[in-house]
């Protein structure tokens, strides 16, 4: 990511040529990469194609739930000029600041035709495979117009970093965090700011792009921000580059002023809810202890990898999704061995961009660290660098491990500038034998195999036939039983079918979303429990038929007033994310509560009068 020359070494870096052939290599070239991403991507997701609607990913459904949600109610509110940013349709009476979510706005935006047509979970599948790949082709276009010379170096780079263990990792439902190909559009958008007497065109181009980042994934544009403060810091104090940063400087930071202008100007409603807004909150519902990278993570292998497979994964991370570095030793050992050649071979004046390197892969992997040392998943007491930062404002709505992302990239860019400074400078044939065994060892265990899926349950006829119009009033509340929550996120599943479906809305009390009401006024999962939800999802997880109370009765219909419910619903079937949902206990237990229901298609259903 250098500023000016982007090859590592050699005592020259003229621009970048076009590959042998012209324009029209390059564009098969192109095609050849392009094909090849959405091949790997499509090869990730694969489990999900045969039934979009039926299928979900293992590991993480409520997410997966979350985001069809998301994108029914954002192609719904852009089509009938509700407020995109804030929902009244969950968390009944006091709604949810969906800024301060992750609400993905824009692709909500841009795929609202595609959902109407072909259904949410459909959508999530296409967004979520176009995400994997999109994040490889983009960083093979900017390391093949940007960064090398060589095209295989920029191929080696561009998969390598679109398939990294933590982007497959977070393939299990997360399209934020999957969406990689976010970093070099930013990045580009950045190199382009010292082309002189161009600011303000440049300037106003990464404004937008920072403002499409932010609905996609605010917490990876900060990291993305402050990685590119690190690196470029360090740069701009290397002896040999003051000259050249000191020349570019002007030009750099009033393209730097028109982006901040041009993004507080297409941001500032949303940035207003996320601060001030109502249902904001501050931090997140998560422990940075526990979301913290364990040390050695780095040198272990992601499970759902050829390594994880043939036994070699661990579980040193909190979940499955949450696999950031997970690079291997073997790549470890070749990364620090790419850096030693690369110093080695190059002229004094371009080792500011190996130290900035360097400096900003260090600084990344002790933050991801979090707080405390953890190491094969032992806590400690000994203190680390973000023990100081955790509580400072942004930093304390990031996870710590999430911070790990950074490196996977970086560790490409060595690779790449490798493979380019081999190739321009050819080594002798055992050399060049060593460097092919030294990558396929580091690589190879690290390619991707498809992620976990399983059968979820259908939604009921009751929903899918528009039956829940005759029980409810227009902008109604309905429950699911259990209510909507993270653990069992149907009542967000049936909301997204009624919306895309264009068979009008009703509203649910509770929902998965992070809101206030957590300890020491952080953020939580869900709205604050109240005594019915808690009895009705202990039940639902356990199976256990407590004994019911006149008290219980009282209090049942007393949440049932504040949330406004007009109808309670229960399936023969309901989906738990993380255990199955007992609904012979919750029939029995509901009906000692409220009454007898009726049968209605294929639920049961309870009738509420004001």
């Amino acid at each position: 990511m250098p500023l000016s020359p982007p090859a590592l070494a050699g005592p020259t870096s003229p621009p970048s040529p076009a590959p042998t052939g012209g324009r029209w290599s390059r564009r098969r070239t192109d095609l050849l990469v392009a094909l090849v991403a959405i091949v790997g991507a499509s090869w990730v997701t694969s489990g999900l194609w045969p039934d979009p609607d039926g299928r979900a990913i293992t590991v993480n459904s409520s997410d997966q739930a979350l985001f069809e949600w998301l994108l029914a109610y954002g192609a719904h509110a852009i089509g009938h000029g509700q407020n995109p940013f804030f929902t009244d349709l969950l968390n009944v009476p006091d709604g949810v600041n969906l800024a301060v979510n992750t609400s993905v706005t824009v692709y909500a935006a841009v795929f609202a035709p595609l959902t109407y047509l072909i259904g949410a979970p459909a959508t999530f599948l296409v967004i979520l495979t176009g995400n994997l790949a999109a994040t490889a082709f983009g960083w093979y276009w900017l390391l093949s117009r940007q960064l090398v010379r060589s095209t295989p170096a920029a191929v080696l780079g561009g998969l390598f970093i679109g398939f990294a263990p933590g982007i497959v990792a977070h393939a299990n439902a997360h399209l934020n965090w999957s969406a990689g190909w976010v970093v070099p559009m930013l990045l580009w958008g950045v190199l382009r700011l010292r082309r002189p007497g161009r600011w303000l065109r440049n300037g106003l181009l990464l404004g937008a792009l920072v403002a499409v980042a932010f609905s996609i994934a605010a917490e990876g544009l900060f990291f993305t921000a402050l990685a590119c403060g690190v690196f470029f810091g360090t740069w701009a104090l290397d002896r040999g580059r003051r000259a050249e940063a000191r020349a570019v400087l002007p030009d750099f930071l009033r393209g730097l002023g028109v982006t901040a202008l041009t993004a507080f100007a297409l941001l500032s409603y949303p940035l207003w809810l996320h601060f001030l807004g109502p249902q904001r909150f501050h931090g997140t519902g998560f422990d940075p202890v526990i979301h913290a990278e364990d040390i050695a993570a780095y040198g272990a292998y992601p499970q759902r990898t050829l390594a994880g497979i043939a036994g070699l994964g661990t579980s040193l991370a909190p979940n499955p999704t949450e696999e950031n570095s997970f690079l291997g030793l073997p790549l470890l050992v070749l990364a620090v061995l790419c850096f030693v050649v690369l110093w080695r071979r190059s002229a004094p004046e371009r080792r500011a961009t190996l130290r900035a390197l360097g400096v900003t892969v260090l600084v990344f992997a002790v933050l991801s660290w979090g707080p405390r040392v953890k190491i094969f998943g032992a806590h400690t007491d000994v203190p680390l660098p973000y023990a100081l930062l955790g509580h400072l404002p942004v930093f304390n709505a990031a996870l710590p491990s999430r911070l790990a992302l950074v490196v996977a990239p970086l560790v490409g860019l060595l690779l790449a500038h490798t493979v380019d400074l081999l190739r321009a400078d050819p080594p002798s044939r055992p050399a060049r034998t060593g460097w092919l065994v030294g990558f396929a060892v580091a690589l190879l265990p690290l390619l991707p195999v498809p992620l976990l899926t399983t059968a979820r349950e259908p939604i009921p006829e009751f929903v899918t036939a528009g039956t829940w119009r005759q029980y409810v009033s227009p902008g109604g509340v309905l429950t699911p039983l259990p209510l909507t929550l993270d653990l069992a996120p149907d009542g967000q599943r049936w909301q997204a079918y009624a919306l895309s479906h264009r068979q009008g809305e009703f509203r649910i009390p509770s929902g998965f979303f992070l809101g206030p009401g957590g300890p020491d006024d952080r953020g939580r999962i869900g709205p604050v429990p109240r005594a019915t939800d808690a009895l009705l999802m202990r039940v639902a997880e356990t199976g256990e038929r407590p004994t019911i109370t006149d008290a219980d009765r009282a209090a049942a219909r007393a949440d049932l007033r504040h949330w406004r419910v007009e109808a309670v619903v229960l399936a023969d079937r309901a989906h738990g994310a993380k255990f199955p949902i007992h609904t012979d206990a919750l029939l029995d237990v509901t009906t000692r509560l409220l009454g007898p229901p009726e049968r209605v298609a294929d639920v049961w259903l309870w009738r509420l009068t004001p």
